[in-house]
């Protein structure tokens, strides 16, 4: 149930025997992070065996680079968190129905993979006081327990946030997140020019298709197979894999997004079109970005988006950053519009919802009560009858009784007679 998905590509036979040879206790305790692996892991990896594979890669990566202790996560056991309370959990819960829902292991309302989800959820906001639960780390947490125990899920997930930095991208002012999207706007001005142009000239901005990308890693849009071949990457190249992908993407749709003349249509291809791609489409995608090195262009990008800030800081921004800051504040302000009027709907449908709430329990109550008066009033003519029986004569209750059964054969008789006339 919990593999339920379909994979990107097979994995061949000298692939897969070759994870078995990493796999076994010989090689578990190896630190170095040989090629032969890395030419492994690029041609794929057997969905049996991908948790196992995961959890090996976290254990290579520690022994390698070890995080300076005070970056490193609280050491709270697991079991212990998970006797606390946290001030999470309607947040949690909201989220619970909304991650995979249609995959089998989540889909049952507080069965076995929302309950194992809520735990690991959970956990990590009492762990990760900073960072507590944000939207996006439930898709994170549930691709991981697809795939490995509830134990070996927040190990892993703990390796996620901590040593490979993805926590940062969740913290309350969300600067990471701002900072990957520059970079992603960054990559398309220089790699693809005219893709960059269209979409400044309609006003799609990177944050309003690409963040849940990011936050999700790209989980809570795109098929499983997809995702976990993600997943496989992002264990070894770090968060760089998703600039990766996300460039592909746009730059396989390239042509299409292009011939969008609107705000509207460009979004919605960006957000429904991009995702809905054939397996062949995902195995092309996933090796255009093996062959793609772009880590000193993020990093020139970090810098640049830490010089404007600080130039903007000290009152002398360019114009031009002027004009991209006054776009992004035209299109916050529409999508704060949409969102308003999406919530003064919401409420709208609430209360529908909440007065024929109220209206079903007050018909219940009033059937309720309907029924315990009928059931007082049976009980009362029972009573009555009993008094009267037990008043009468024992002849004359048992003539009664005769006379009762005589009637009733005589109105039988004459219902057959009636019946057989023409």
């Amino acid at each position: 149930m919990k593999l339920d998905y379909q994979e990107v590509g097979e994995c061949p036979k000298e692939v897969q025997a070759l994870w078995e040879r990493k796999l076994s206790g010989t090689c578990r305790s190896k630190v170095q992070w040989d090629k032969e692996a890395h030419a492994a892991l690029c041609q794929g990896v057997p969905k049996a065996r991908r948790g196992e594979v995961w959890l090996l890669l976290c254990r290579q990566h520690r022994l390698r680079q070890q995080l300076p202790q005070w970056l490193q996560p609280p050491g709270t056991p697991y079991q212990d968190l998970l006797k606390q309370l946290t001030g999470q959990q309607h947040a949690i819960l909201v989220d619970l129905g909304r991650t995979f829902p249609t995959h089998r292991y989540f889909s049952a309302q507080l069965g076995a993979g929302q309950l194992s989800l809520y735990n690991l959820l959970k956990a990590y906001s009492l762990l990760d006081a900073e960072v507590g639960y944000c939207q996006g780390i439930s898709f994170v947490a549930g691709v991981l327990l697809l795939h490995m125990s509830e134990e070996q899920a927040f190990d892993t997930l703990k390796f996620l946030m901590y040593d490979l930095g993805l926590r940062r991208q969740y913290r309350p002012d969300m600067i990471a997140l701002q900072i990957q999207m520059y970079q992603l706007s960054r990559l398309l001005h220089d790699y693809h020019r005219g893709l960059y142009t269209h979409l400044e000239e309609h006003e799609v901005g990177p944050s309003l298709y690409a963040a849940p990308w990011f936050l999700t890693v790209f989980a809570s849009q795109f098929p499983l197979g997809f995702v976990s071949r993600v997943f496989d990457l992002l264990f070894v190249q770090g968060t760089e894999v998703i600039f990766k992908l996300a460039l592909c993407l746009l730059s396989n749709h390239e042509g299409e997004i292009l011939e969008c003349d609107s705000f509207e249509s460009i979004v919605d291809h960006l957000k429904t079109t991009i995702p809905t791609f054939t397996q062949n489409q995902m195995e092309e995608t996933i090796t255009k970005a093996l062959d793609m090195d772009i880590s000193k262009q993020l990093h020139a990008y970090e810098v640049e988006y830490h010089v404007l800030q600080d130039e903007m800081a000290d009152g002398a921004p360019c114009s031009e950053d002027l004009d991209r800051l006054e776009k992004t504040s035209v299109l916050l302000k529409k999508q704060n519009m949409e969102l308003l009027e999406k919530l003064q709907a919401a409420r709208v449908k609430i209360q529908s919802l909440e007065d024929t709430v109220e209206n079903f329990l007050a018909r219940e109550s009033q059937m309720k009560h309907l029924i315990r008066s009928l059931e007082q009033e049976k009980a009362s003519y029972q009573k009555t009858i009993e008094r009267m029986r037990t008043s009468l004569p024992v002849e004359t209750v048992a003539a009664g009784d005769v006379e009762m059964t005589q009637l009733k054969a005589s109105s039988t008789s004459k219902t057959k007679a009636a019946s057989k006339k023409p």
